[in-house]
């Protein structure tokens, strides 16, 4: 009969706890902590190895055959579990931050990041027990690969436009520059404190009598990543951002996963997620609700791919706007797929100043619910925000783009289809299949707009989509102002 922990005694199984125990947990020095894991079955002592100012802590001793007991479902002739990277701790603590909810812990974090970003397989801590205060950062790399900030405690700017300090940008809070590989991600929150941002009387309607005054209104976005590659951004709660959450910019191969984004539906410009310039983006499985796009895309991006999110209230998932001031503008290839949209002002929207230049094509929004929206559907190819702008002859050209399943209700101020495209360079190859929208509450509003809109209704649609136009027009043969790549 093999021995068990009941034959072990009293000192020996004491000190079989305590290996364990050691084997669990890490004690940092100088702010690190090293983690390492060996496989299971893997031999040597149970103590602790220095190195390089930081603590190794290693699997305890194997203890002799007469006293092993397999886990569930493993036996001896299965390979061993692979050897996990050894992982380096980096509490923002240890480097002084203290975490009270007022004291700048700005320069610790920065002390964080430096000595996290020169170690492989780092993650900057910042712990579930503080709410800790930063002003104005910008995280440069390089840095080694398997970086990771991981946020389980709430991560704020100051509070409000009248606490930030005057030599910090007010344009951006958090910034992720030039990094390939960062993941961001925790259970914590990012709390914007965006109030005081959005009562500015410069921004829509503060000013007085409900009046929006001129002159500098710059209001910093919350986090932003520039020049930077395979990211991973996920179950984080972020709130309250002084204008959007997040920003990417000049980014490649992006996964955000798991986010809750909440803001106030009356708070101006705080879009969820502005994807600009940057391709190969994946967006799951989040919630977003605030005061403007939910998420919005503007040029230079490609192959988008957004599943399973949840927006409203707000302006729903926007394409642009595109082409302002004569620009150029070119996106391609994203697709909108099981998304719900509630509450909203919009909710699948293209959006293009006239004048612009460039293409949107390969558009593909596929099983999508509406409930309570105004304007479920919408191509407006004369976005203008004071409605003073010229009509000008040139356009970003809008083809290809395709809803299907697209079903729910809609609010009866507006129709719940409206296709506002360019004389001179329409919408071309629209394509309509089990498209079913019924009014939220009121009469059936069944007048679907068109302007300079061509394409197909495959299926019967509710409502009729009738004013489509078959065929492509000729203005747009070879017209070189419309290619882009």
């Amino acid at each position: 009969m093999g021995g068990g922990p009941s034959r072990l005694g009293l000192p020996r199984l004491l000190m079989v706890v305590a290996l364990v125990l050691l084997a669990l947990c890490g004690f940092g020095v100088h702010g690190r902590n090293h983690i390492h894991k060996k496989p299971h079955g893997g031999g040597g002592g149970g103590g602790r190895q220095h190195r390089g100012g930081g603590t190794v802590v290693s699997s305890p001793a194997v203890p002799p055959a007469d006293e092993q007991t397999q886990p569930p479902g493993i036996v001896p002739s299965d390979p061993a579990i692979p050897a996990q990277p050894e992982q380096c701790v980096f509490d923002v603590r240890a480097f002084g931050a203290v975490g009270d909810g007022t004291t700048d812990d700005t320069e610790a974090f920065r002390a964080a990041w430096r000595a996290a970003c020169a170690v492989e397989s780092a993650v900057i801590s910042v712990p579930s027990d503080g709410t800790f205060t930063i002003t104005t950062t910008t995280f440069t790399g390089p840095c080694k690969p398997g970086l990771v900030f991981q946020v389980d405690g709430v991560l704020m700017p100051p509070d409000g436009p009248d606490c930030w300090p005057p030599s910090d940008n007010r344009r951006q809070w958090l910034v992720f520059s030039n990094l390939d590989g960062l993941t961001l991600r925790g259970a914590g929150t990012i709390e914007g404190n965006g109030e005081g941002w959005w009562n500015l009387p410069c921004k829509p309607h503060r000013g007085p009598n409900g009046s929006t005054l001129r002159g500098p209104c710059d209001s910093p976005t919350l986090v932003r990543f520039f020049m930077s590659r395979n990211l991973v951004v996920e179950g984080l709660r972020v709130e309250n951002s002084p204008e959007f959450h997040f920003r990417f910019d000049g980014c490649s191969d992006v996964r955000v996963d798991g986010l809750s984004i909440r803001s106030p539906a009356n708070s101006p410009n705080t879009d969820g997620i502005h994807v600009e310039n940057t391709q190969r983006v994946a967006i799951y499985n989040s919630m977003i609700s605030n005061g403007d796009d939910c998420i919005s895309i503007g040029t230079g991006s490609y192959d988008v791919d957004i599943q399973n999110v949840s927006c409203g209230p707000g302006h729903g998932i926007s394409i642009g706007s595109l082409g302002v001031h004569n620009s150029q503008a070119c996106v391609a290839n994203v697709t909108v797929r099981n998304a719900v949209i509630r509450n909203s002002d919009n909710g699948l929207r293209i959006k293009t100043w006239q004048g612009g230049m460039g293409s949107v094509s390969g558009i593909s929004f596929d099983t999508v619910s509406m409930e309570n929206v105004r304007n479920c559907i919408i191509i407006d190819q004369y976005y203008c925000l004071d409605k003073r702008c010229m009509n000008q002859s040139t356009a970003v050209h809008v083809t290809d783009v395709s809803y299907a399943n697209v079903r729910g209700s809609y609010d009866v101020r507006a129709a719940p289809i409206h296709f506002a495209c360019s004389d001179t360079v329409p919408c071309t190859n629209i394509t309509m299949s089990e498209v079913e929208l019924l009014p939220f509450s009121g009469e059936l509003v069944d007048d679907p707009f068109c302007w300079s809109a061509y394409g197909l209704q495959q299926t019967p649609t509710i409502p009729p989509i009738y004013c489509l136009q078959d065929g492509l027009p000729d203005s747009l043969l070879d017209n070189p102002d419309l290619r882009c790549r």
